[in-house]
């Protein structure tokens, strides 16, 4: 008897393996940052008799899930640890979280016993739910509604914490997109309560234990509504969109403290979790009790937390977006440079023309997740509005062309993953998150507008279309999709900036252009010696002076050539579009 497991990889020739040997298959998924996990990890799969079980009987297959997000998504509990329990072909028989050495023997037994005695009736239900699944899935897309924005403004109205902020009674997580939604009504239709929602949510989450004071950045959740039980790891994602609430917040209501926690997360980004070498950032932050006190003295004589240094496309693209975004709003030019460096270690290692990768461990894995191709495309456009070069819409472009032809559902809508022939069980079945399609709707409808393709928008509204009949039952876990929504309905103000692109009249337009917060806008600058082709599809003429020309949708809405002119029109055009939404 071995004193250790063997774990496998999940990959096709491990499910093989099982199916050959008809040896049910122990996925356990786990997440780098998770205390949970290693302690489930470091006992009960310790345990000698487990160890004996497992050998005997199961094929043992470890995952980690910020790596294999198609795996966790199709087997995981959405909490870790996740024990999974499959067919030797990897269909979803049953899942667990945490189980003690005696809890996970009696569940061994009794999973090996029910294969051996009444696999049959076990593979018919498994049948019977995909069946109705499968219908579930079917039925036609409805139209686009205004309504749908309503709806998820009625789920966050009710979710809201009045005492504590945020949404829900329990658990608390920050939910970034939630605030980033309630902001934009804030903003177009002057709604009060939700005004409520994003002050009293971002001050009681700045002032809580949530929020580290020393090292900057927030921690993952708090176990208690009031943000006071922290769980202490933290992640590059949930950071940047948080980078992006405060910030936004800032601009709308001026309040210091809001920079001040932003210009916290940017500190925790590039002191901590950026690797010099590469310009790119690590994924997370291991959460440790001992070490993430309140008192800067006490903690530089201790270890800090673990990183894990892998590179994920997805969440180093959302970090690009928000550290461009904090560079213009706090005018740090310096931040712009960084976000520029990770741009094209993304560009120049995750993607190879062709296929987006979602992982970089000194080398590039799993090609064609939605998520990231969604995210990248969004962080190339980001690049493009801040920097003013226009020759990055075009691997855009290609990012956009690859999803549309790969993983394009034909009932609407994206799949989260390429179609894979070699694939076992769940993993052939292949999902369509409305966040991932939301997303990459969103991503979709900007890059039409900057490389002026129609086909783009088209592919964006059929996207949200295929979730128009079951939006309502995710409430206000999908408020980025009701913000994609919004944006069909509420059409950005575009600014174009034409002229020389690296002159100094240019460069004042495109920072004025990007300083404030404006729900939706679009910024490009058109440089006649760079993009004759870009210029010419916009119909603009090209001057002997720097301009920015102001459009809602198709409509044009002026001209400016100062940046006084530009804060003015912005204003006015704003100012008229909430008139006539309110009226």
């Amino acid at each position: 008897m071995t004193d250790s497991l063997e774990w496998q990889h999940f990959e096709a020739a491990t499910l093989s393996r099982a199916a050959s040997e008809d040896r049910p298959v122990l996925l356990v998924i786990t997440a780098p940052w998770c205390q949970h996990c290693r302690d489930l990890m470091a006992t009960s799969f310790a345990d000698p008799e487990v160890i004996a079980t497992v050998g005997e009987s199961f094929m043992p297959v470890h995952v980690d899930s910020e790596r294999r997000p198609d795996v966790n998504q199709r087997y995981g509990t959405g909490a870790w640890p996740t024990i999974a329990w499959l067919t030797p072909d990897g269909e979803l028989i049953a899942h667990d979280n945490f189980l003690d050495s005696a809890e996970l023997q009696v569940r061994l037994e009794r999973i090996r016993d029910a294969w051996q005695t009444d696999k049959q009736n076990i593979q018919r239900r498994i049948g019977e739910l995909w069946a109705q699944v499968d219908e579930r899935t079917s039925k036609a897309a409805d139209q686009l509604r205004h309504e749908m924005v309503d709806d998820i403004t009625s789920a966050i109205y009710k979710q809201f914490d009045s005492v504590h902020g945020g949404l829900g009674d329990g658990i608390k997580f920050p939910h970034p997109e939630a605030l980033d939604f309630a902001l934009v009504q804030v903003q177009k239709r002057n709604d009060e309560r939700m005004r409520e929602i994003v002050v009293l949510t971002l001050d009681k989450m700045m002032e809580s234990p949530l929020h580290d004071r020393v090292d900057g950045g927030f921690f993952r959740f708090s176990h208690t509504p009031d943000w006071h039980s922290p769980n202490y790891e933290k992640l590059l994602d949930q950071n940047a969109l948080l980078l992006r609430s405060y910030l936004e917040a800032f601009q709308v209501f001026g309040k210091d403290a809001y920079k001040k926690t932003a210009e916290g997360i940017v500190r925790w980004m590039l002191e901590t979790m950026r690797d010099e070498h590469s310009g790119a950032f690590a994924g997370s932050q291991n959460g440790d009790a001992d070490y993430f006190i309140n008192d800067a003295t006490t903690r530089s004589k201790k270890q800090a937390p673990a990183i894990d240094r892998t590179i994920y496309c997805d969440a180093n693209a959302i970090a690009i977006s928000s550290l461009f975004k904090a560079s213009a709003a706090l005018q740090k030019p310096e931040w712009s440079d960084h976000a520029m460096a990770a741009t094209r270690f993304l560009l120049d290692n995750l993607f190879d023309g062709k296929a987006v990768y979602h992982y970089w461990d000194g080398t590039y894995h799993l090609p064609g997740m939605l998520a990231d191709q969604a995210h990248l495309v969004r962080a190339l456009i980001d690049a493009s509005q801040n920097t003013g070069d226009t020759d990055l819409l075009l691997p855009a472009e290609k990012i956009a062309e690859g999803a549309i032809e790969e993983n394009k559902s034909s009932s609407g809508g994206f799949y989260d993953i390429q179609n894979d022939p070699q694939s076992h069980g769940s993993m052939r079945r292949r999902n369509r998150s409305i966040l991932d399609n939301a997303a990459m709707a969103e991503s979709l409808m900007r890059l039409s507008y900057l490389s002026r393709r129609p086909e783009f928008y088209e592919e964006a509204t059929t996207a949200l279309r295929a979730f128009s009949n079951d939006y309502r039952e995710y409430g206000y876990y999908v408020a980025g999709y009701g913000r994609a929504i919004d944006l069909c309905f509420y059409p950005p103000l575009f600014i174009t900036i034409v002229g020389d692109r690296e002159a100094d009249d240019v460069r004042e337009l495109r920072r004025t252009a990007l300083s404030t917060y404006v729900p939706s806008r679009i910024v490009q600058t058109l440089d006649p010696s760079h993009d004759p082709v870009l210029l010419e599809r916009s119909g603009l003429p090209a001057g002997q002076s720097a301009i920015a020309h102001l459009t809602v949708g198709k409509v044009p809405q002026g001209a400016a050539h100062t940046p006084e002119e530009l804060l003015q029109a912005i204003d006015s055009v704003e100012r008229d579009r909430r008139q006539s939404l309110n009226d």
